[in-house]
């Protein structure tokens, strides 16, 4: 029987298969200390933000869908199992964003850190490479957005405050489903869906701009979660909220197919079909404006769904940060000019 639990790396020669049960999965550290550049240019025209920041390389929220998967490839890893269990932490992100800002060509462009890596990882306990980069960012007076899956984000709640009264600073949910057993199926090691609710509502109460990211919407699955969801993000405080089909692609496809048959065995060839329906009869399509999108009216419904209970419950709605000009600043005399 052929294990798929870490499909082989397609940039390797060679690869080795687990027949049978699999050794014991151990965590896995790295550190990395040569990187050159913590600020990562996107080129994806389906992407809404150019500049992200990521503190680590894997992530053992173990999200069976995870489009960064691939990433990991890169590196001589698998997408798999060794996406969840070889986490690489960047020591010197800190420093490194501290000699990007400094750079002349750097404008303050909103970065947003997540992407590749959630930026609370259990790691960030020890490494806190994100709050000091968060440090950084609000002694510069950097326009920050934060996307996680972690209820560790409260830790930061003080120094979120100070930087969203001085910049653009927010912090976004993703929150794909409203049943616990679901999460716990295809995301097992992020923190369950209440605990996100509730760490939103702190963040808001504390005056910390807050919304949900509904990602992924997987066909056949959650996409009648939407009013739901919603509704419990308004109630928390949420300003607003964006939603993104499943992306599977490369490694990830045969990944997921395997973890959804395996946890949810008796729904899962709908869910492909499904999938497969809005992609053409595959489970994924690579194409920009495509990719992040369905092509089916049962799509087009869930997209008119989110749009009439965001009206509804005032989400994304009027501009929901104050508008601020110049308040990136190489230095503290240089941002008194603009208090």
């Amino acid at each position: 029987m052929r294990y798929v639990s870490n499909p082989p790396n397609p940039w390797s020669s060679e690869s080795v298969e687990w027949l049978g049960e699999p050794p014991e999965a151990r965590l896995e550290v790295y550190e990395e200390t040569e990187t050159r550049r913590i600020i990562t240019r996107n080129t994806s025209p389906d992407i809404g933000f150019d500049y992200s920041v990521n503190c680590y390389r894997g992530c053992t929220h173990a999200c069976s869908y995870c489009f960064s998967r691939p990433t990991h490839e890169y590196l001589g890893f698998g997408a798999g199992t060794d996406f969840e269990t070889k986490i690489v932490a960047k020591v010197r992100a800190p420093e490194l964003l501290r000699a990007e800002l400094e750079r002349p060509s750097w404008r303050g462009d909103l970065l947003v850190f997540s992407f590749t890596s959630d930026p609370y990882l259990p790691l960030e306990v020890h490494y806190r490479l994100t709050r000091r980069c968060l440090e950084v960012c609000l002694e510069y007076r950097q326009p920050v957005s934060i996307v996680t899956k972690s209820a560790l984000v409260r830790r930061d709640k003080d120094l979120l405050r100070e930087l969203a009264e001085v910049a653009d600073c927010s912090v976004h949910f993703s929150i794909p489903f409203r049943d616990r057993e679901i999460s716990r199926a295809l995301e097992p090691f992020a923190a369950p869906p209440e605990s996100r609710f509730r760490a939103m509502s702190e963040l808001a109460e504390a005056g910390i701009p807050v919304g949900i990211g509904i990602a992924p919407v997987i066909p056949g699955l959650n996409d009648s979660d939407i009013p739901e969801l919603l509704r419990r993000a308004s109630e928390a405080g949420a300003r607003t909220a964006w939603m993104t089909m499943l992306r599977l692609p490369g490694s990830v496809a045969p990944y997921f197919e395997a973890r959804l048959r395996e946890r949810l065995p008796t729904r899962a060839e709908r869910i492909l079909n499904h999938i497969r329906e809005e992609r053409g009869g595959k489970l994924y399509t690579s194409e920009f404006g495509a990719r992040m999108k369905g092509t089916s009216e049962q799509w087009r419904v869930a997209e008119r769904l989110f749009e009439v209970y965001c009206r509804k419950l005032g989400l994304n709605g009027e501009r929901t940060m104050r508008e601020r000009r110049n308040t990136f600043c190489r230095s503290r005399n240089q941002g008194v000019l603009f208090d």
